[in-house]
């Protein structure tokens, strides 16, 4: 088969393709999905989520179970959203042969509810002095963390106004309330609904939010010339956190989800390019070869699809530990018959052809017609049924995750939806927790579904007229 010959096939195939709409639009989902694997680190706020998905370090400023921003557009109480706040002018001035830094970054809280944490963060070195001061929209000017750090080359400091200025926020609010109601315990009032709410009577209790822009200061003592504290930045903790929030691990679900395509794409496409290849050739040998041989092939080819997959996925899985490789591995092991009595029929047409015949005239070998001039034949079919092949395997595979026998090392949406199962998220009503993964498993079963029945109704004549 010539080159001009195959783009002629292609072109031809392309123009009855463009009129099968569900097709098209399963075609710009595989676009888009695809794309997205390339665009991963651009669209995620945490683009090591893939490789750090079980490390709770990567995690700890995120708020826990926290739902979508988007919430806010629909809700009367407006929470503050989680961000990163960067920008901020910068001073120093030197006394002596101290040196004395000040940042001074500024956040507007327009917002009915506070964060639940606001945290610094900054990389040291030497032995600087780091305090942090808050000024609200009312003029008043709260001192809150004062924090030497002990000599070192250089180490991340961390310091939440949640955890580390518990104290100091309570005082400030005691002050202006009742003396009955400065018997609650410290532990039981959050420090941000404190800072950004009306100094006046039932700030521990009944707090009113104070609207308006807040300076977050942060003075640095630098005893040594050598002493500095470089990439400093603030994290606010919202109430509502990232486009599909956070889990009960902090995690943001946006991040792991988009994390989970490439592994669907992997699972799908793999398992269903080499069980539907298998397939193919073992049914066309199957009907070339007749006879006894035949037979047998049939035989084996009964033993194996008697056999039901997910039980026995389900048994490997827990005996072997999980890996998604040994998964797909198995899956093949059982898809590979899909097509098989379909292509052997197939197969029993083409061995009655004048040219196969010819061809075994000449003295062609069994391997040659098989390959040079029998399977070319069916490969239009062959990738109809790996497009309809890809979304029975990840849906095998969200199911053994979702079990909890699925390779943890890696994000699926499987695993995904496992880790909402056993943290009660059906319980505690987080249903972004649960609705993202699912919806897009289903996406990317509708996606090789539209891309499959298009391509069999192109290949098929007589489904054109149904």
């Amino acid at each position: 088969m010539k080159w001009i010959d195959i783009k002629a096939g292609f072109r031809d195939f392309w123009d009855e393709f463009k009129r099968v709409r569900f097709g098209l639009f399963g075609l710009i989902l595989l676009f888009i999905f695809i794309l997205t694997v390339f665009i991963n680190p651009y669209i995620v706020p945490f683009p090591e989520a893939s490789s750090r998905w079980r490390d709770i370090t990567y995690w700890e400023d995120n708020p826990v179970s926290a739902p979508p921003v988007w919430v806010n557009w629909f809700s009367s109480t407006k929470r503050a959203p989680s961000l990163i706040l960067k920008e901020h002018d910068f001073s120093e001035e030197k006394m002596g042969k101290i040196k004395l830094a000040r940042a001074v970054f500024e956040y507007e809280y327009p917002y009915d509810l506070p964060p639940l944490d606001v945290i610094f963060h900054g990389y040291a070195k030497g032995s600087p002095v780091i305090m942090l001061s808050i000024e609200r929209p009312d003029g008043q000017i709260v001192e809150l963390v004062r924090r030497p750090i002990s000599k070192s080359d250089g180490k991340d400091v961390r310091v939440s106004i949640g955890k580390d200025s518990r104290i100091e926020s309570y005082n400030f609010g005691a002050k202006y309330e009742k003396p009955e109601n400065n018997r609650i315990e410290r532990e039981m009032v959050k420090p941000t609904s404190i800072l950004f709410s009306e100094a006046k009577e039932g700030i521990l209790v009944h707090p009113t939010p104070l609207k308006g822009v807040y300076k977050l200061i942060i003075e640095i003592i630098l005893p040594a010339e050598n002493d500095a504290v470089e990439d400093i930045y603030f994290t606010f903790s919202g109430g509502v956190s990232g486009w599909l929030g956070t889990d009960s691990s902090k995690r943001d679900i946006w991040s792991g989800v988009v994390a989970g395509v490439k592994w669907a794409l992997l699972i799908g496409l793999l398992t269903a390019f080499t069980a539907v290849s298998i397939g193919v050739i073992y049914g066309v040998m199957s009907a070339y070869l007749g006879g006894w041989k035949d037979s047998l092939m049939q035989r084996i080819f009964e033993l194996f699809i008697g056999v039901p997959l997910l039980p026995v996925l389900i048994v490997m899985s827990a005996i072997f530990k999980p890996n998604i490789w040994i998964m797909i591995l198995m899956m093949i092991c059982f898809f590979w018959v899909g097509p098989v009595k379909t292509v052997r029929s197939m197969g029993l047409q083409i061995k009655e052809e004048t040219y196969i015949e010819a061809a075994r005239a000449f003295g062609a070998s069994s391997s040659r017609i098989i390959f040079k001039h029998m399977i070319p034949l069916l490969i239009p079919y062959s990738f109809a049924s790996m497009a309809l092949y890809v979304p029975s395997a990840i849906v095998y595979e969200a199911s053994i995750s979702l079990l909890g026998l699925g390779d943890s090392t890696i994000v699926t949406w499987g695993q995904i939806l496992h880790d909402a199962l056993t943290g009660g998220a059906v319980i505690n009503g987080l249903w972004w927790w649960v609705i993202p993964p699912g919806l897009f498993i289903a996406l990317m079963g509708m996606t090789f579904a539209f891309i499959g029945f298009a391509m069999d109704k192109i290949l098929h004549p007589k489904l054109r007229t149904r």
